[in-house]
């Protein structure tokens, strides 16, 4: 894992700042209360009442962290279970959290710091808890909890990526992961996803605008409300290009526009997606998204995480400052380059 570390500006950061500061001027606090439970929030969705910003907009305002033990998918060891018991989830919980810091077999004894793959071990992760419904998934929509197939050409384009992968795995910075190379997380989105730490987000409105600040590497999505087409398809954008609409007290939010790069899921560039972001009570946002993309997947499907409201600040990440583990991956590939030819080229190799 790379080193990264706090830092008070950079690039990035000067870049949205005026923003920010302009959507903080106009932000108000909502008051806190207990949360349901999630099975609960649904039904009291249609008669609690948010807070409106000044504007008259419902008030999704503040920060927000969607940190869970859930995972997207249904495990095979839980097919045709939709909900745990409470027994049942205490257990699962348990495991997973002992799993995830169980050493590695061929650690010898050395510390978590120390081994191959493996961190600082719990107190350096954010993994929050499952979900208060109890869902084996969070996936709702199929009904089975898992990501439909893909399509042949889908699987075809997959295969050849792996292939890809598997030959030239380190030969530039470009072959690494776009999370390594610090250009755009999955908890960033859209959609936003759950990650293992800094799962953090700030919320604020302003007149015809939502901006959700992401703590992880700090990029910030800023969408219009005003009715603006989506921009022209030759313009292609890591986040892709999101519009949002109300509809009664939920925003909306259609992202197009995305680029070949993110590929969530292994989507296309052609993926549109449908975000809805739903205020249930005081402390939590009903966070919801519908992967729509024929060339990829053979139906769409839907995903729904709770997100609880945090304190504040949020502060600034800095990803590529002190980023030694890309250089150092490179420089091992070299190596291994160095080392298999030299191997070669003792008598007998051949």
């Amino acid at each position: 894992m790379s080193h990264r570390h706090l830092t008070s500006t950079n690039a990035l950061a000067a870049t949205i700042a005026p923003v920010i500061i302009m959507a903080l001027l106009l932000q108000v606090p909502a008051a806190g209360q207990s949360s349901p439970t999630a099975a609960k929030a649904k039904a009291s969705a249609k008669t609690w009442t948010p807070p409106r910003t000044p504007d008259g907009q419902p008030d999704l305002q503040g920060f927000w962290n969607n940190s869970t033990l859930t995972p997207l998918e249904r495990p095979s060891e839980l097919a045709g279970k939709q909900v745990l018991t409470e027994e049942e989830a205490a257990e699962y919980q348990k495991r997973l959290l002992e799993e995830a810091d169980a050493p590695n077999p061929q650690a010898n004894g050395l510390p978590l710091g120390l081994q191959v793959g493996r961190s600082l071990g719990a107190s350096w992760f954010e993994r929050g808890k499952l979900v208060e419904s109890r869902r084996t998934s969070l996936i709702v929509d199929p009904p089975d909890g898992r990501v439909p197939s893909l399509t042949p050409a889908a699987q075809k384009l997959a295969a050849a990526r792996s292939r890809e992968r598997s030959l030239h795995p380190a030969d530039g910075p470009e072959d690494r992961s776009l999370t390594e190379r610090c250009l755009i997380w999955p908890s960033v989105g859209p959609p936003m996803m759950p990650t293992g730490y800094n799962s953090n987000y700030q919320i604020v409105q302003g007149p015809g605008y939502v901006m959700i600040f992401v703590e992880m590497i700090h990029d910030a999505r800023l969408i219009p409300l005003d009715g603006r087409p989506h921009l022209p398809p030759g313009i292609r954008q890591w986040m892709g290009d999101s519009r949002g609409h109300w509809e009664g007290n939920t925003l909306v939010v259609d992202t197009t526009n995305f680029n070949s790069k993110t590929a969530f899921r292994g989507s296309s560039e052609n993926l549109h997606l449908i975000e809805r972001f739903t205020r249930t009570d005081a402390d939590t946002i009903r966070y919801e998204f519908t992967v729509d993309d024929p060339a990829t997947f053979t139906k769409p499907w839907t995903v729904e995480i709770p997100m609880r409201k945090t304190h504040g600040p949020i502060y600034e990440y800095a990803c590529s400052e002190g980023n030694y583990s890309l250089a150092d991956i490179l420089k091992g590939a070299r190596a291994e380059e160095k080392r298999a030819a030299e191997d070669s080229s003792k008598p007998g190799s051949k």
